[in-house]
């Protein structure tokens, strides 16, 4: 009875302490598809909430990690249950830089919304790369839910069109520039917003890798993809 009833107890923590994760994950979405707004419609109230919010994710962040904590010294998990923690406290760490490169798109945005030459660039690309770094931050944080090994695999092939929409737009953008030199401030602002929607697909993906850890107890942080999938899906 008694080991039962630290169980029940673990598990209440844990189950805490993930409800946190997904406020968290859920806030950092918002955050991202915010971010996305702003930029199409150079909304600068927008601007301001995803600045003026990011206090909020750095605190949830700092509050998870000292459950962690707390739990790991109170019962001394192991196997499974410690995994779970760590790949816990290394989710957040990647929501809360995904929440940061949401800023960054804002605070880029403000510069692109002052400056005149806002519409000489056609940012078709970073629209469609918001897009899909918003759906695989969301299906990673679902692939977490469910310790999904095989949608975790998934995300990570998914993630290489988010680089191919990058890198079509940096070579557009060098085209802009040079016929137009009078864009270059603008353009490298677009650049940076580019860079940090290819970051959140990044920090995605790293939540991605998490549930392979958690499931199957390999990092395959730096595999081959071949490797990767074999572990995803028990091969």
């Amino acid at each position: 009875m008694p080991h039962e009833h630290l169980s029940s107890r673990f598990d209440a923590d844990i189950n805490h302490v993930l409800s946190k994760v997904f406020e968290m994950g859920g806030f950092v979405e918002s955050q991202v598809v915010n971010a996305m707004q702003a930029l199409n419609h150079l909304d600068l109230d927008l601007v301001d909430r995803i600045c003026a919010d990011e206090r909020r994710l750095n605190a949830i962040e700092v509050e998870v990690d000292e459950e962690c904590i707390n739990i790991i010294a109170r019962y001394q998990p192991a196997a499974r249950d410690l995994r779970l923690l760590m790949a816990i406290s290394k989710t957040v760490t990647n929501l809360e830089r995904a929440g940061d490169e949401a800023r960054k798109v804002a605070k880029r945005t403000r510069r692109i919304a002052e400056d005149g030459n806002a519409m000489a660039i056609n940012i078709a690309e970073i629209a469609l790369s918001g897009e899909m770094a918003m759906t695989i931050l969301r299906r990673a944080l679902d692939a977490f839910a469910r310790r999904d090994t095989g949608a975790a695999a998934q995300i990570l092939r998914d993630d290489d069109a988010i680089d191919d929409q990058f890198r079509l737009f940096v070579y557009k953008l060098v085209k802009y520039m040079r016929e137009a030199p009078r864009i270059i401030p603008i353009a490298l602002d677009y650049l940076f917003i580019a860079k940090a929607i290819e970051r959140i697909g990044d920090h995605a993906t790293n939540i991605a890798e998490l549930v392979i850890y958690i499931v199957k107890g390999k990092d395959v942080r730096h595999v081959s993809r071949e490797q990767l999938e074999r572990e995803a899906f028990g091969q």
